[in-house]
């Protein structure tokens, strides 16, 4: 098994579970490999259990598997929560100081996994009865003498036991891995330089790290294990990126200048990594720069964002589920006044606080929906971290040619995947700022001409020009208006004004191409059709190919306006369909039966707060080939 497996790190929180995913992860993507990393974490700063789950292989990877191959752990509950994921013939990697600690005792382990596991063993059991467990089923065993170890370091750099040196175990057990993998070590020390940047005493010590664990483990472990990774030869440039990031380039790329937020998981990564990067050069050599501003809330971040594109700013905010709800009535101002601005919404678990650092697809409906009147928005899903570069674009696009509010919606899993893609072809972006005369557009009134700012018009979208532009005024309220933007009560007007906004999304549903609206994938005539939005895309695909049958799968990517007759053909073009999502009512099945008028005979849903398996989608859509499904199937797989 040459580079193709899926590694796992754990431990608890502020013990460097993500910096030494960062650094296996680089390094592997430095030798040419493919990756794709999902970290998973608890609500809370430091203590509770964080894991990080890597997938390697010599093409590109989609998702993520349910099965684990190599296991690096450096405390008690990493084994204790993840011991059954290994398959047979996979590692574990183990700190023998462990071995006598009891499930019981493991503070931070839920009481539900607590009462499985004395179930099972009939006592609560050891680390070492769970390791033995794992040893009959066929995993090996590798120990990682974790102290012995830092004691070598000490040694050799010079340097005291402290808590600076035991703050190395995770790169020891990176180091471990690699070095069990039959991985270079020169790529793990290159892999460290980089990710510890410009802290060079650190990246030092954790060299002098790296190489005492991977001698160690080449001199005393068994050398039988028939998992190995090695270097192959890249054949473009890639970029090792999470979801954040794409959203964040994105946007950079679209001509962003003004962006706000409040911080929230798991959107604020997105606007701290904008703030890093606000200052940048050209191609053409000058440098320029953009506005990122942290409101005091999220009804501040909206009304803000909306300010900026008043005064013709490329102009976006972005939150997740609790913020998104507070800007409701922001957006429906910017509703009423026609107002081009970008919502990015990372979804998350909810109601309300829900599970902010789990995954779910709650949003859709309130995205559709959400305020109070009716005002035309369009919903733009992104089904992974590539597209979510270039729906960045096209958000802005849609906004300032139809001059309304854009719902960019991605999830937390798209958020926190890290993986590696060609470089983004910029020459795909093109960049439609619609009627706005405040980019080199001249605007000029006739003599004794008013500016109408919201002036009837065929197509329903005025000529815009930015608040503040001389010798032209115009008004903004949040009352109903007329073409000046003076408030009115009329009811004609109120006809007309309504047929205007509302009828923007006629023309965007008649003017956006198909391919922006929907990939389809697959046979053609299907014996089962797969309809499903977001994230869940890169599991269906993996299992299609697993399932090798007729099957087709249409990811649905422009919500509004729904591209009603291109689904419903699909649906009647196959044998039989079912909708995939990750919400507990079905929300893409409603708004598909809404649409078009065809119920989905099976729903599968998924609400736990952990992203869709390639397994689990396989096992479902195998069932529903198969006559064996009900009419909801709910996916439980969850770490």
């Amino acid at each position: 098994m040459k580079n193709k497996l899926q590694w796992c790190i754990g431990g608890a929180q502020g013990s460097g579970v993500d910096t030494s995913a960062n650094i296996f992860s680089r390094a592997c993507a430095d030798g040419g490999l493919w990756v794709y990393g999902k970290r998973e974490y608890y609500s809370n700063i430091k203590g509770e259990h964080s894991y990080f789950v890597v997938r390697v292989s010599e093409t590109p990877v989609r998702s993520l598997l349910e099965e684990i191959h190599v296991l690096a752990t450096f405390d008690e509950e990493t084994i204790a929560r993840h011991f059954d994921e290994v398959v047979p013939g996979g590692a574990i990697l183990y700190d023998p100081r462990q071995l006598q600690k009891e499930a019981d005792d493991i503070s931070t382990l839920d009481a539900r996994i607590k009462e499985e596991l004395s179930s099972r063993f009939d006592h609560s059991p050891t680390i070492a009865d769970m390791l033995h467990n794992a040893e009959k089923r066929g995993v090996k065993l590798f120990e990682v003498p974790y102290s012995t170890l830092l004691a070598t370091i000490s040694s050799k750099s010079g340097e005291k036991r402290n808590s600076v040196l035991e703050k190395m175990i995770n790169v020891l057990a990176v180091s471990a891995s690699f070095a069990l993998l039959k991985y270079d070590l020169e790529e793990l020390k290159r892999s460290i330089v980089k990710v510890f940047g410009g802290k060079k005493k650190v990246a030092e010590l954790n060299e002098i790290a790296a190489e005492v664990a991977y001698d160690y483990f080449r001199q005393n472990a068994d050398n039988s294990f028939d998992y190995s990774i090695s270097r192959i030869e890249k054949k473009e440039k890639r970029l090792l990126i999470n979801g954040n990031q794409s959203v964040a380039l994105g946007k950079i790329a679209a001509g962003l200048s003004f962006q706000t937020y409040y911080p929230i998981t798991p959107a604020a990564d997105e606007s701290t990594y904008l703030e890093r990067y606000d200052r940048f050069h050209l191609k053409d050599g000058n440098e320029r720069n953009l506005i990122v501003v942290q409101a005091e809330d999220e009804i501040a971040a909206v009304t803000m964002a909306i300010g900026g594109a008043l005064a013709g700013a490329r102009s976006a905010t972005c939150t997740s589920g609790p913020g998104f709800s507070l800007m409701a009535e922001g957006i429906g101002w910017a509703g009423i006044n026609e107002v081009p601005v970008v919502i990015t919404n990372y979804q998350r678990a909810g109601p309300s606080t829900g599970m902010p650092t789990r995954h779910e697809q709650g949003d859709l409906k309130f995205a559709l929906n959400g305020g109070h009147g009716e005002f035309p928005r369009i919903v733009l899903a992104s089904g992974d971290v590539e597209e979510a570069f270039y729906d960045a674009n096209l958000a802005f696009n849609y906004a300032e040619r139809y001059q309304l509010p854009v719902i960019h919606l991605l999830d937390k899993a798209i958020a926190n995947t890290t993986l590696t893609l060609p470089y983004f072809d910029v020459t795909k972006l093109r960049i439609d700022r619609g009627k706005f005369a405040g980019d080199g557009t001249p605007f000029v009134l006739k003599e004794g001409e008013r500016y109408e700012r919201f002036k009837f018009t065929e197509d329903g979208i005025s000529p815009r020009v930015a608040a503040g532009t001389k010798g032209v005024v115009f008004w903004n309220t949040g009352d109903e208006h007329n073409e000046l933007g003076h408030i009115t009560e009329d009811p004609v007007i109120r006809d007309r004004m309504m047929e205007k906004r509302m009828g923007k999304l006629e023309v965007a549903s008649r003017e956006i191409p198909a391919e922006e609206k929907f990939h389809y994938y697959g046979a053609e005539e299907p014996e089962l059709l797969v309809l499903s939005w977001g994230s869940t895309k890169g599991a269906i695909l993996e299992a299609m190919e697993r399932l090798g049958k007729k099957i087709g799968f249409m990811q649905i990517r422009l919500l509004k306006p729904f591209p009603s007759q291109e689904v419903a053909a699909r649906i009647k073009g196959a044998a039989r369909f079912c909708t995939i999502e990750m919400n507990y009512s079905g929300q893409l099945a409603d708004l598909i039966a809404e649409n078009t008028g065809y119920l989905a005979p099976i729903r599968v849903v998924k609400y736990n707060g952990r992203p869709v398996t390639t397994e689990e989608a396989e096992r479902s859509m195998k069932k529903v080939l198969e006559g064996k499904a009900g009419k909801r199937m709910v996916l439980e797989h969850g770490a």
